[in-house]
């Protein structure tokens, strides 16, 4: 059955990534995936897949408030074989930190690095090729010549794929990773048997904290939660509960813009930022508990 592509142009990176944010978080038109493409004239491009056809006037209501057009909406088929062509053999290896993420397409060039992971593009958010997880990663290097976790959550973990670069470089820490998506945890149980992560990462599907692992316990020295704004605040409590004193957060998911109103939220916490880093469009917060 073929896909739908959807394509528009933007005049600038900010409001393609609102536009892609917009997008994701739709819930009558939920895409496959949303990336945001540099181009000639305009600048920049937002290209999204849907598995069935959306309603166009639905698209153009999501789209409105970020400022696109509905004139500029433009919906083409593209047959299942080429979404696969361009989702996976396409996509070139990700470079952070010490980290490199790549496909099965290239395991043969970089698969026997040590801090290789190998992440397919599908039904589960986090491949690395978007900045907010490359900087998340990036992130994930630097702390980890600074701290040393006992017990880390990935929280709302998509491929796992943050999970599992934590077990490279935490290899003593027991670490959870929870998504309340069943397609994206069984996505991630397999990225985590393939990667030979296991048994020290588990996955688990849970809204929140809504685990008894998740609530039960010790609390967590570092959570990365790589997941939309509104959720991060409305978390916020939660997480503070569930971090040891001193503990270390990771939050991104956040375009530039929205950062303001996240960090004012884990401010009013009494979280302390240590580092705020701006990717392509994106914003990492690294906080500590005070």
């Amino acid at each position: 059955m073929p896909q739908t592509k959807l394509l528009f142009p933007v005049p600038n990176l900010s409001t393609g990534r609102a536009a892609e944010a917009a997008l994701l978080d739709a819930v009558l038109c939920e895409p496959l995936a949303v990336t945001v493409f540099e181009s000639a004239a305009p600048a920049f491009r937002v290209e999204a897949y849907y598995d069935v056809a959306p309603d166009v006037d639905v698209l153009a209501g999501i789209l409105a408030p970020v400022g696109v057009p509905a004139s500029a909406l433009v919906l083409e088929e593209v047959p299942d074989e080429n979404w696969v062509a361009v989702s996976q053999a396409a996509l070139p290896p990700v470079w952070a930190g010490r980290f490199v993420v790549h496909g099965a397409h290239d395991r043969h060039r970089v698969g026997a690095l040590r801090h290789a992971i190998e992440i397919e593009a599908g039904e589960a958010f986090g491949t690395g090729h978007n900045g907010t997880t490359s900087g998340c990663l990036a992130e994930l290097d630097r702390l980890a010549h600074t701290i040393h976790p006992h017990r880390v959550l990935d929280l709302g973990c998509g491929t796992a794929l943050l999970a599992i670069a934590a077990s490279r470089v935490f290899p003593a820490a027991h670490i959870l990773a929870s998504d309340n998506d069943p397609i994206a945890t069984a996505v991630a149980r397999e990225n985590v048997r393939l990667n030979r992560a296991a048994p020290r990462l588990r996955v688990l599907t849970a809204a929140g904290f809504a685990h008894p692992l998740l609530r039960a316990g010790p609390p967590f020295d570092l959570i990365l939660a790589n997941i939309l704004p509104n959720t991060l605040i409305a978390l916020g409590p939660e997480i503070r509960r569930r971090l040891s004193p001193g503990g270390t957060i990771v939050l991104s998911g956040i375009l530039n813009f929205q950062v303001g109103e996240v960090r004012a939220a884990y401010a009013a916490l009494g979280f302390r930022l240590v580092r705020l880093v701006k990717r392509e469009g994106w914003s990492i917060l690294t906080l500590t508990r005070g």
